[in-house]
């Protein structure tokens, strides 16, 4: 079982990420992790990543899946053509795209930002609403609404799709 949670900045995208991992039993990443410095300095400065930036990353990210027999990784995966990258370098994969409304998400990644410092700013999620491209039918994965579901609720109905 390999498992990607998507979704646009401050959705929480790493806490159900890991939260899914733990109670699946499966290795956890954060494909920010994955990102080369200068990447991160890009977006931390409010300057979105191109494809051009992105496909690099896609393929690492592919990588660390193609590894493990099972795992989950946390990576925003917003377009299709960057879900398609992924699939095609590990073979099936499920998604988990955690949605919300964009102002709910404006005000978590302000506090984010205020308490962790991540690099992450309020900035990029104009870009990455215009970027995403929610799950198409033809997508193995399910689309949970996180502007109701709380990180734990969102990690149980996460768990039990994947019994389905």
């Amino acid at each position: 079982m390999r498992v990607v949670v998507m979704g646009v900045t401050g959705c929480g995208k790493s806490t159900v990420a890991r939260g899914l991992a733990q109670a699946r039993g499966l290795e956890f990443a954060d494909a920010d992790d994955l990102h080369r410095a200068d990447a991160v300095a890009q977006m931390a400065a409010g300057v979105p990543l191109t494809d051009h930036d992105r496909w690099p990353w896609l393929d690492r990210v592919a990588e660390w899946l193609a590894a493990r027999d099972g795992a989950v990784i946390a990576c925003s995966a917003l377009r299709r053509v960057y879900r398609d990258r992924i699939v095609a370098g590990v073979g099936e994969v499920t998604f988990v795209h955690l949605a919300a409304p964009q102002a709910v998400l404006e005000e978590r990644v302000r506090r984010r930002l205020a308490e962790e410092g991540h690099f992450a700013g309020v900035a990029l999620l104009d870009s990455q609403y215009a970027t995403l491209e929610p799950l198409a039918a033809d997508e193995d994965g399910v689309t949970l609404d996180v502007s109701v579901l709380d990180p734990a609720a969102a990690v149980a109905a996460a768990s039990a799709r994947m019994e389905s």
